[in-house]
């Protein structure tokens, strides 16, 4: 049987045309080149299977094996939502490649629509659920499907955020940490009257997601009013469209911070009805969860969903290989990219 070659980083650099000292840089998470270049740097050692003696050697502390000689095959649990289904394919990408490396595959399996606790006991039966070898829970997905998933007696792994005290590992990507980036560019801008708009009760990302703009905004010496934001959940569009325009013409917002990415297009749409341009008339951030092919130039802070999926695949080979060990919690946080819809105070003023 032939040994397999070892890839080096002369490979990774010759398969992207960069230099030795750019592939270390970024493999390393050193600074002095574009975001671009790390993520292109990242995806080539992944995909030619390349691991840093520090990777290997952190794999070796945790007890994790490199090459598994029982492949295990992983659930991962969706219920069909369409809104969220660019959201699950990116979970599930950075899933699938992860546990490819180590020689294990994850199977999405759709939940039945009903919550009732006795429609999914059956389903989950049906589904064998005793033989799984592990289970990934997804945000998103309905109350009583997701208590039932956290009470298994199996390898269970939330790509959310856990209740209080849940019993459980978690990942995902730290929306927190977005809205005060968000909000700590605006306010380098020299904007201070920021009009919110987001839904912030239907999911609990949504509700950090508020809370964070209320303790960012007052670290800038802003208090925030609620009745000055369009929030809570959205139940008509129109009335929602003309909330928005209600808020834009009383409190004259210099800049929006467009918490849930589903409304970007109402909020553009919104925007022109109430003849504000953007960004033009109003600075705009939004939170994304990948490129917005129709706005390259849109300034985001990256959600790294695809990152927070590969994370959860790793912290579940953890849990295998560490069963009596702390629960642990953890925050993926991307970086900052400053586009094209942030214009400084001074361009309103002038």
């Amino acid at each position: 049987m032939p040994i397999k070659k070892k890839v080096t980083l002369q490979d990774i650099a010759s398969e992207l045309n960069l230099t030795i000292h750019t592939v270390s840089k970024s493999l390393r998470g050193l600074p002095g080149m574009s975001e671009e270049t790390r993520r292109a740097v990242l995806e080539a050692a992944r995909r030619l299977g390349y691991r840093t003696k520090e990777q290997e050697r952190g794999l070796a502390v945790e007890h994790i094996p490199i090459f598994s000689a029982s492949p295990r095959v992983f659930k991962f649990i969706i219920n069909g939502n369409i809104l969220h289904s660019k959201l699950h394919q990116l979970i599930l990408q950075g899933l699938q490649e992860t546990l490819q490396e180590f020689g294990h595959t994850v199977q999405t399996l759709i939940a039945p629509e009903s919550d009732e606790a006795g429609v999914i006991e059956e389903w989950l039966e049906q589904q064998n659920v005793a033989y799984w070898n592990g289970v990934f829970i997804p945000p998103a997905i309905k109350p009583g499907l997701e208590r039932l998933l956290l009470s298994l007696k199996i390898p269970r792994v939330m790509i959310n955020f856990p209740m209080p005290a849940e019993k459980v590992d978690s990942v995902i990507w730290d929306v927190g940490a977005a809205i005060w980036q968000s909000v700590r560019y605006l306010a380098s801008m020299k904007h201070t009257r920021i009009l919110y708009i987001g839904d912030t009760v239907r999911h609990r990302g949504f509700s950090i997601r508020w809370r964070a703009f209320k303790e960012a905004m007052e670290e800038a010496g802003q208090n925030v009013n609620s009745e000055d934001h369009v929030i809570g959940a959205i139940s008509d569009k129109e009335q929602w469209i003309a909330e928005v325009g209600e808020k834009l013409k009383r409190t004259k917002p210099t800049a929006i911070l467009s918490a849930v990415q589903y409304d970007l297009a109402w909020i553009y749409y919104a925007c022109s009805l109430a003849g504000r341009s953007i960004p033009g008339d109003c600075s705009l951030i939004s939170l994304e969860d990948d490129l917005n092919e129709l706005l390259p130039g849109l300034t985001r802070p990256f959600l790294v969903v695809r990152e927070a999926g590969a994370r959860a695949a790793e912290r579940m080979l953890w849990r295998l290989a560490n069963p009596s060990k702390p629960y642990e919690h953890t925050f993926v946080q991307g970086a900052f990219y400053a586009g094209n819809t942030v214009l400084p105070l001074k361009h309103f003023e002038g």
